[in-house]
């Protein structure tokens, strides 16, 4: 018997960033994003959904320990909260910090972490920006 069940835990973490394309002249950069490439950058309180897959344990009653997942989170946001993206996290040294690009990060970083960590896999990504735009990030 398959007993997979899905997980999802929110947090919230508040950021800064500007998109800007350093290839594109800065009239190009005004006209594709407008406000957002303002040369002092924006913030948002973003929330970010991390759903995880996993089999609930019969011992524990759980797929992951929330005290295991909490400290995961406190690694990866520490380059997240409280920074200007495009200045001081190093994923986007090269990368514009579109919501769709926060999202594959986070991906990217806290599968790897959940991988070395548990049984469990990463189901889907969601970021929010703000209530009423968000962007999910899965693999089928």
């Amino acid at each position: 018997m398959n007993n997979r069940t899905l997980l999802t835990k929110r947090v919230d973490f508040s950021a800064s960033h500007r998109y800007w394309n350093p290839k594109w002249s800065a009239e190009r950069n005004k006209k594709v994003f407008g406000k957002c490439s303002n040369k002092y950058g924006h913030g948002h309180n973003y929330s970010l959904e991390v759903t995880i897959e996993g089999d609930v344990d019969p011992d524990t009653g759980m797929i992951i320990n929330l005290y295991d997942l909490k400290p995961i989170f406190d690694d990866v946001l520490k380059d997240f909260d409280h920074k200007h993206l495009n200045e001081d996290n190093p994923y986007f040294l090269d990368m514009i910090p579109t919501t769709e690009n926060i999202a594959r990060v986070l991906w990217n970083i806290i599968g790897e972490k959940l991988q070395a960590n548990s049984n469990c896999r990463l189901y889907r990504i969601r970021v929010y920006e703000t209530p009423d735009l968000f962007v999910d990030y899965w693999l089928e």
